[in-house]
């Protein structure tokens, strides 16, 4: 580090005691309203959006250009550096299990062992097991053929087959990593904890989806009464199965929860058996490597790539050819992430902490529905979920930092803000346009079904959060 970024850096941290509060109060709501506008009203990309809103905090607080762009660029390279690997390990684990066939081997063979009444709920499971590994949007493009054909063969409406299975990849989305949005929360909270957070989240998710999902498709499908046409129907999608070679059912399951697996065993012997797992024994060493977010995501593409390749009868080439087709799509994801890490670095060192962590204190208010309150607004004025938990974090986390929260209350705080970024889907957010093209719905009727749905999800998950935070004290 140069001299004078040490004397900025230094500057930038006695300035954080001197900046008025009033001031500084005033700049955060102006960078909040500025974002809202150049991403809803400008259309401006978030990236460029959260950029130039750090700029109106830093310059606006009086923390200084020269500082706040110094601040900016330290916190995007070290979200990036945490954040980054996975979110591009998860997307190429994303497009693998597709490319092969392990997502079609998953639905077909659940689906197989399914009766009229139970396929709501086999389409929440295969909703929730898509949704883990892969993105909103991929895992929408590969269930949307299996739901209109599912609704076809059964004769039950559309929307009966759908509900469950947006539930399920909508929540897993929103607060399980390694989605980009649970894992960019993550990196603004110093006890952040991958495998702690997946603890929490899978059964709040898993109950969540079971709640909502079967429940609700009985009710949108009387409000939306459609069953699925030959205009939704793909060409040859009755006959896929035969142009391929599927992977078996138990190793396309295998692989996808195999970082799950890695991370989640990793922090339950941390939680049970500090000691030994904080040991040099070999096997606390082991352990502790493979439990790491990058080295189980790593070995999940590993094992993913040799093992589902070889069982559908595909070429390495090719499972390389998906892991360069996984990158592009996620370059903009990146930087609106790591713009995130930006901002969140902005806003901690002009100091927001302390008027949030002092409004906290003073008020009966839980930090979790503040979160959540927070995150909805953004969402909701942005149609953005990964703005809306980026926002959200990047304002909270010096908070949770000042509580000394532990890794679970940080866990239950990514969780909370999660559920505010699903909260009403509307028409600034693209999900919204891509779930009524695809199911071929009308604006009232995405509203009807879609919005209430995401309504709904959102409203459970901080339901559970706040029952969970019962036993889990927010404060160190």
């Amino acid at each position: 580090m140069t001299t004078t970024q040490t004397t900025l850096m230094t500057l930038a941290a006695s300035s954080t005691v001197h900046l008025d509060s009033t001031r500084l109060g005033l700049a955060i709501a102006a960078s909040i309203v500025t974002l809202v506008l150049l991403v809803t009203v400008a259309k401006l990309h978030p990236f460029v959006s959260l950029l130039v809103s750090s700029l109106v905090v830093g310059i606006g607080s009086g923390y200084g250009p020269v500082a706040t762009v110094t601040s900016f660029s330290d916190s995007f390279g070290s979200t990036m550096a945490s954040v980054g690997i996975l979110i591009g390990l998860g997307s190429m684990l994303g497009r693998v299990l597709m490319d092969t066939g392990a997502a079609d081997s998953i639905v077909d063979t659940l689906l197989s062992r399914a009766t009229p009444a139970s396929i709501p709920w086999t389409m929440a499971l295969i909703g929730a097991l898509i949704g883990l590994p892969m993105f909103f949007e991929v895992g929408l493009v590969v269930m949307v053929p299996v739901i209109i054909l599912i609704s076809r063969r059964s004769h039950l409406p559309l929307m009966r087959v759908a509900i469950p299975a947006l539930a399920g990849l909508s929540v897993m989305h929103a607060c399980v990593p390694p989605q980009p949005g649970p894992l960019a929360a993550l990196s603004c909270f110093s006890n952040g904890n991958v495998g702690v957070t997946m603890m929490f989240g899978i059964p709040i998710a898993a109950a969540t989806v079971a709640i909502v999902g079967p429940a609700f498709s009985a009710i949108a499908s009387r409000w939306v009464p459609r069953h699925a046409t030959d205009e939704l129907m793909g060409g040859d999608e009755d006959q896929r199965n035969g142009e391929r070679r599927l992977p078996p059912f138990g190793l396309s399951v295998l692989c996808i929860l195999l970082p799950a697996i890695l991370m989640l065993g990793n922090a339950i012997v941390e939680i049970v058996a500090p000691t030994w797992a904080s040991s040099s024994a070999a096997g606390a060493q082991i352990l502790s490597f493979l439990g790491k977010p990058a080295i189980a995501l790593l070995v999940a593409v590993l094992v993913a790539m040799l093992s589902l390749s070889k069982a559908a009868g595909r070429k390495m080439s090719s499972a390389n050819d998906s892991l360069k087709k996984a990158l592009p799509p996620i370059a903009g994801i990146l930087l609106i992430v790591g713009a995130g890490g930006g901002y969140k670095g902005v806003l901690v060192d002009t100091g927001v902490g302390d008027i949030i962590g002092d409004f906290v204190r003073s008020s009966s208010i839980s930090v979790l529905l503040l979160a959540w309150l927070i995150a909805a607004f953004v969402r909701i004025a942005t149609g953005s979920a990964t703005v809306a938990i980026i926002t959200t974090a990047g304002i909270l986390g010096p908070v949770m930092q000042s509580l000394n929260a532990s890794s679970a209350a940080v866990a239950l705080m990514v969780l909370a803000i999660g559920a505010g970024s699903i909260f009403l889907s509307h028409v600034n957010d693209a999900g919204f346009w891509l779930i009524k093209e695809y199911f071929g719905l009308s604006v009232g009727e995405t509203f009807r079904t879609w919005s209430v749905l995401e309504c709904l999800l959102s409203v459970v998950v901080l339901a559970l959060t706040l029952l969970t935070s019962i036993f889990v004290p927010m404060a160190g």
